[in-house]
């Protein structure tokens, strides 16, 4: 077939659609209308079956816009929560500072922490030139962190209480009975207090504070809580343990008590007395 001859046959096709077409729109003969309407009928069942397609579509297209306004909305409300875990964080220290108003403070943030082994550590954005030196106390709202170990210009190492060189002088409220509280390199949320006496009336959920003794924290302030006492056989003092009142893995801003250890005193501790 030539072009010329493909040519024709698909203008003829054109005019036979074309007067079909008019003659469909333009005749109201019985048949023709009866035509129309079966088309129409047709049609219409062919659209309603079809219809759930398009409401299908529709749905994961809704699906996905709420699961994207979800996440949106999720991650408004995480944020919120933590800005408002944050305040309440600073609210109780600035409630801290002022019960410590009579010993100067700093305030500083925790901007590292190595605290998956015996010997573990922090760092805070405090150093020399705000007044920290090696000795002085660190503390949170909620209880004792720590002891100055190291002091640069701009930041300090801090030697937590969950490291197994770290020693602090305790008693237990109310029966006031005195002891040696230390990390015993096991759990990260325990602690041992020692040296108290099998006849103590120790018992679980009492407050464990320091005391004067320790020359570095100010009496008073919270250690943790007896989570468990055991009697050894054959010791005449008990082994118990202690839930720490401020965990490590929580704490984000701390106050450093401005006050050095009495070089004295630390000579005199240091000293083997003959």
């Amino acid at each position: 077939m030539t072009r010329t001859n493909w040519l024709v046959d698909a203008l003829l096709l054109v005019v036979v659609l074309g007067l079909s077409l008019t003659l469909l729109l333009l005749h109201n003969e019985p048949v023709l209308r009866g035509l129309r309407a079966l088309t129409l009928e047709l049609s219409a069942r062919a659209e309603a079956r079809l219809a759930w397609a398009g409401h299908y579509f529709r749905a994961l297209e809704e699906n996905e816009r709420l699961r994207a306004e979800n996440i949106r909305l999720a991650g408004e409300l995480a944020r919120a929560r933590e800005a408002l875990s944050a305040n309440e964080r600073l609210t109780r220290l600035l409630a801290l500072r002022d019960s410590l108003s009579p010993l100067p403070v700093r305030a500083a943030r925790i901007v590292a922490r190595d605290i998956t082994r015996q010997r573990n550590y922090l760092t805070i954005d405090a150093g020399r030139n705000d007044g920290v030196l090696p000795g002085m106390a660190v503390v949170d709202d909620r209880g004792i962190i720590g002891t100055v170990l190291l002091a640069t210009p701009h930041y300090a190492r801090v030697l937590p209480y969950l490291n197994t060189d770290f020693r602090v002088p305790a008693r237990i409220q109310p029966i006031g009975t005195a002891g040696i509280v230390r990390w015993d390199g096991e759990a990260p949320d325990r602690l041992l207090m020692e040296f108290v006496s099998r006849t103590e009336p120790v018992q679980p959920g009492m407050l464990v504070v320091t005391t004067t003794y320790s020359g570095i924290f100010p009496p008073g302030f919270p250690v943790g809580r007896v989570a468990e006492v055991t009697r050894q056989p054959g010791l005449n003092t008990l082994r118990i343990y202690l839930e720490p009142a401020s965990p490590l893995d929580q704490a984000s801003y701390v106050f450093v008590i401005l006050r050095p250890p009495d070089p004295e005193r630390q000579l005199l501790n240091s000293t083997d007395v003959p």
